[in-house]
């Protein structure tokens, strides 16, 4: 089944994507990159990595809950 159409999947892959753009946007050269490209399709990266950056503690409570609902 589609990651859209599953809400678990959807929620995994949201989180996926915050936790990979500010781990990218904070250690590697990558962040110049993403913060000249604030416009366009490259705009979705720049702000999930935002996100995760100011929502830190939000975002690790977040992975918590859903790694362990994941094992439940």
């Amino acid at each position: 089944m589609s990651a859209i159409f599953n809400f678990q999947s959807l929620c995994v892959v949201v989180l996926l994507l915050i936790c990979t753009c500010a781990y990218l946007h904070m250690n590697t050269p990558l962040a110049s990159f993403m913060d000249r490209n604030k416009d366009g399709s490259m705009v979705m990266f720049w702000r999930f990595a935002r996100i995760g950056e100011r929502l830190s503690p939000w975002v690790s409570l977040a992975c918590i809950a859903m790694g362990v609902w994941l094992l439940m």
